[in-house]
């Protein structure tokens, strides 16, 4: 009788599924297309409506006579670009924290990162009484790093290393003490954190360019780092013994896949607040359209995220007479999804 030999582990680009290359290439390009669209309503819709005609000049050679130019220029275009950068950061950050911890229901928040950002923000705050959202956005990518590193540190401590259930579990310990203390300090001064509460809710307007441009070198460097890192995660999500027979280094791929987190969604924090289920319904809907390989889930993500934040932003500034903020609206619509995702139980394999 011979010897049975046994098949090498399926890793996700092998597994493929029934569709080709080019489909999922037409299915990022027809993307795209749709973000592009997105940007265009996102530049024109709102409490003054503008022409189609005016948004192009509006937004690359504005008339200072011209309300519909002034509006596209000073007001739109800065929530558009910073929407697209925090849409973006905010949805490849939930596809790296679900890939790493394999656990679906997983969101960057775990890592402590929103935690660790509103404490900072609220640290300064009540020590120098600045109000100025670009002193945030170092406060808040500062407070999200810190956070990030105590996590993965109290996480890798005894036998095992960082596994995935510690670092959910620590993530979780240390966000819940740091949004006491955060309640604490602001109880101690309620007058001098109306800034901060804007923040909080979480929000694209009131920002100026000028916020955007700080926070993009981290945004494409952490985008750099998470699309290399889909083949890693790939053998990763396979299990760590598995993923060490294929060559993987899991430690290695767990620490850089953090690091990205913290880059991704500390930037997108500090900019706009912490902005609840986006990184957590994102991946979820990418997986179940293309499934479990995240050289297909990684950019996917990075284009779908913006869209469904902008549209949101443009749905809070119809919906009302004032403007819901972009947080708020985003919790509203997450909700529903969330509960479906824990009704199925199921998911594809991360």
């Amino acid at each position: 009788m011979s010897p049975v030999r046994r098949r090498p582990p399926r890793t996700p680009e092998k597994a493929g599924g029934p569709r080709g290359r080019g489909a999922h290439l037409g299915g990022l390009a027809l993307l795209t297309a749709v973000l592009l669209l997105t940007v265009v309503a996102s530049l024109a819709i709102g409490a003054g409506d503008v022409p189609l005609g005016r948004v192009l000049p509006g937004v690359f050679s504005p008339d200072d006579a011209s309300r519909p130019d002034l509006i596209v220029h000073e007001l739109r275009l800065p929530r558009t670009v910073l929407g697209i950068a925090v849409g973006m950061a905010l949805g490849l950050a939930g596809a790296v924290m679900q890939a790493l911890t394999r656990n679906p229901l997983a969101e960057p928040g775990l890592l402590g990162v929103n935690g660790g950002a509103a404490l900072a923000v609220v640290i300064v705050i009540g020590s120098t009484r600045v109000d100025d959202p670009l002193v945030y956005v170092w406060a808040a990518f500062l407070g999200a790093a810190g956070a990030a590193m105590l996590v993965y540190m109290i996480g890798a401590r005894g036998r095992g290393g960082a596994s995935p259930a510690r670092l959910v579990l620590a993530g979780a310990a240390v966000e819940a003490v740091f949004t006491a203390l955060t309640a604490g300090l602001m109880l101690l001064s309620p007058g001098s954190f109306g800034g901060f509460r804007f923040w909080q809710v979480g929000s694209l307007g009131g920002r100026e360019m000028s916020v955007f441009l700080r926070i993009l070198p981290f945004v494409l460097a952490g985008t750099i780092l998470a699309l290399l890192l889909a083949r890693p995660l790939n053998a990763l999500g396979m299990g760590d013994e598995a993923g060490k027979a294929l060559g993987s280094r899991p430690g290695r791929t767990r620490a850089l896949g953090a690091l990205a987190v913290v880059v991704l969604c500390g930037s997108a924090t500090a900019a706009a607040g912490p902005i609840v289920f986006l990184g957590l319904a994102v991946p979820f809907i990418v997986r179940t359209a293309v499934g479990p390989d995240q050289r297909l889930v990684l950019p996917y993500s990075l284009l779908l995220a913006p869209v469904l934040l902008l549209g949101a932003d443009i749905f809070g500034r119809v919906i009302a007479p004032g403007e819901l903020e972009t947080g708020i609206v985003t919790a509203f619509l997450g909700a529903p999804l969330f509960a479906v995702m824990v009704r199925r139980g199921r998911t594809r394999d991360l």
